[in-house]
């Protein structure tokens, strides 16, 4: 994703005026491109944060994650379904967990992307 921005932006007037006025391709990558592909990264990295998140409950749930010793929401979840009829909370506790947390980096990449992103600056 980020090397397609980047080939796109390569194309771009403001980088061909730049390598007119003799700017080195450092400078222009620098100062040019990077900025342009921060908020794109932003995204990427706060999406990846929440899918890893969801890949190790979801391991831990089905027993080949984080094993009993240590503490995992997916394997509180896990344990807690033995009791979902005594006391749900048990249960219910970890996945909201879960859900509030994906939630809230989704959430924050999406202020970030919408705070940086030079093309919605109007």
């Amino acid at each position: 994703m980020v090397r397609s921005q980047t080939l796109a932006l390569r194309e771009k007037e403001f980088i061909e005026a730049a390598r007119a006025n003799g700017t080195a391709r450092v400078t222009v990558m620098l100062r040019h491109i990077f900025p342009n592909v921060i908020p794109t990264l932003i995204v990427l990295f706060t999406l990846a944060i929440p899918e890893a998140i969801m890949w190790e409950s979801s391991l831990s749930f089905l027993g080949v994650g984080v094993q009993p010793p240590e503490a995992s929401w997916g394997l509180l979840v896990a344990k807690g379904k033995e009791y979902m009829f005594q006391a749900p909370t048990v249960a219910i506790a970890p996945g909201v967990a879960i859900l509030l947390t994906v939630l809230a980096f989704n959430f924050i990449g999406d202020g970030l992307r919408d705070a940086l992103d030079p093309s919605m600056k109007d």
